[in-house]
Order: C-alpha cells, then sequence, then structure tokens
C-alpha cells in the first residue's frame, strides 16, 4: 500500500496494474485508502497484467515484494514482456540471484534485488565498514516487536559484508557452544544478538571495540515509508540497466 501511493506521488510515475491474491476484484486505489479510485483492478493473474500494461505502456517497471520461491519465475515474465524488475524480498538464495543474473544479461534487461530499500540501513552498513579496518571486536543487536525469521536480513547482511576482509573479530571470545552469546554468522567471529519485545522499534545496532574506546551505531525504523525514497530511486535507476545488480547501495 505505502509502495502504490508514493508511487502515485511521484513524479513521471503512475501505477498501472496490481497482483495480489488476497484482494482481487478490489480497486487499488481505494485498498490504499485514496479518496478517488486508480480504476486499477487487483488481479490474480501476473501474466495477464504484464500483458495489458506492454501494449500500453512505453516503460513500465515491475515491483516484486512475493516470496523467495517465485522470484525467478516473476523476473523472467517481467523481462518476457520487455519490463525491468525491482525485488525486494528477503533471503533469496544465491543460487537463484546467480540464475537471475545470467538470464537478464542475455536479455539485456535490468534487474535490481535489493535486500533492503533502506537507506538509513545502507548508511549503517557502509559505516560499520569503514569501521571494520580499526577495530578488532564486533557485535550487533537487533531488536523488533514480534518474532519472525532470525537473523533479519539486515543483521546478515552486516556480517555479509563485514566478512572476508582479512579481519578476525573477537578473538578473545570464538566459543560457540553458550547459546546467552549470540548466534555466530559466518567464520569470521561475527555475533548477532536478536532482542524482540512487544513496543520496540524495529532497529539494528553495530557495536565496534578497541583499546580505551567503544563505538556504535544505529539505525532505528518506525514505518515502513522509510523504504519508499528507497523504492522510488531504485525504480528511477533500473530502468537504464541492462543487467541485474544486486543492493541498492550501487546507487547512492
Amino acid at each position: 500500500m505505502a509502495a502504490v501511493l508514493a508511487v502515485t506521488k511521484s513524479r513521471g510515475m503512475e501505477v498501472a496494474g496490481a497482483v495480489d491474491s488476497h484482494l482481487v476484484g478490489q480497486d487499488i486505489g481505494k485498498v490504499c485508502g485514496m479518496e478517488e479510485a486508480l480504476e486499477i483492478p487487483i488481479i490474480n493473474d501476473l501474466t495477464m497484467v504484464l500483458g495489458s500494461i506492454s501494449q500500453s505502456k512505453e516503460t513500465s517497471v515491475v515491483v516484486d515484494f512475493t516470496d523467495p520461491s517465485t522470484v525467478y519465475d516473476n523476473v523472467k515474465q517481467a523481462t518476457a514482456f520487455g519490463m525491468n524488475s525491482v525485488v525486494y524480498v528477503p533471503r533469496i538464495k544465491p543460487e537463484t540471484i546467480a540464475a537471475l543474473s545470467g538470464f537478464c544479461e542475455k536479455a539485456s534487461m535490468g534487474c535490481l534485488i535489493a535486500p533492503t530499500l533502506s537507506i538509513g540501513s545502507i548508511l549503517l552498513q557502509q559505516a560499520a565498514i569503514s569501521a571494520s579496518f580499526h577495530y578488532n571486536n564486533v557485535e550487533i543487536v537487533e531488536s523488533k516487536a514480534n518474532t519472525g525469521a532470525f537473523p533479519s536480513q539486515d543483521s546478515v547482511q552486516i556480517a555479509n559484508n563485514l566478512s572476508n576482509l582479512g579481519q578476525l573479530y573477537n578473538r578473545e571470545d570464538l566459543e560457540t557452544n553458550d547459546p546467552a552469546r549470540g548466534q555466530r554468522l559466518g567464520e569470521d567471529g561475527i555475533r548477532v544478538h536478536s532482542l524482540v519485545l512487544p513496543g520496540l522499534v524495529s532497529s539494528t545496532s553495530v557495536h565496534f571495540s578497541g583499546p580505551g574506546e567503544l563505538y556504535s551505531i544505529k539505525h532505528d525504523i518506525t514505518s515502513v515509508e522509510c523504504l519508499m525514497p528507497g523504492l522510488i530511486l531504485a525504480i528511477r535507476k533500473v530502468v537504464r540497466l541492462k543487467n541485474l545488480v544486486y543492493g541498492l547501495e550501487k546507487f547512492l
């Protein structure tokens, strides 16, 4: 819903179609709380939507908020209809990304797969990479108001970014048998702790320490609206691509 509102308000953009399996038949504008209907019915057939849009719109982008199991087929269908794709789906398997990369390059079509659309989250990750060259100890702490898949995509991405940089963190505490010490991600000693309490905002903190000092960076998400500037940026950039790009940070 937030994406529909953001696209509608953005210069040079309009919503052209909507696919959802639970709200079939309803007008997307009314579903999103707009005063006037967009006269775009929600249907449950991606092929039908893509076929209709391809005949009426010169440049179109498919935004995929679905599920890792459907991303490959969705992007292939969009590409077949001459449309680029922006994919914001957590935990896509590396083999799926590799297969899509080859497919998009062969078809000379653009696809942006974004582990996060939050610009603040990307800035946190970039700051963590810079700090990692100066500190030998690091731990990640994340919090959410409800349960879900842990570690979160953001924490996994931070750990991946800090891995394979030639650094082994927390050398004095590499024990993996104590659950209270958090989960180790990768082989570089990076730990993540997940906090779940009703009322907490979605938050990610990275804590570094060195001789005589602590350095902490934190990013809080209070609303899904934080993803919308990144989404609009992604849509504007992907129409110029002829291949697959992983990570919105490539365009910041």
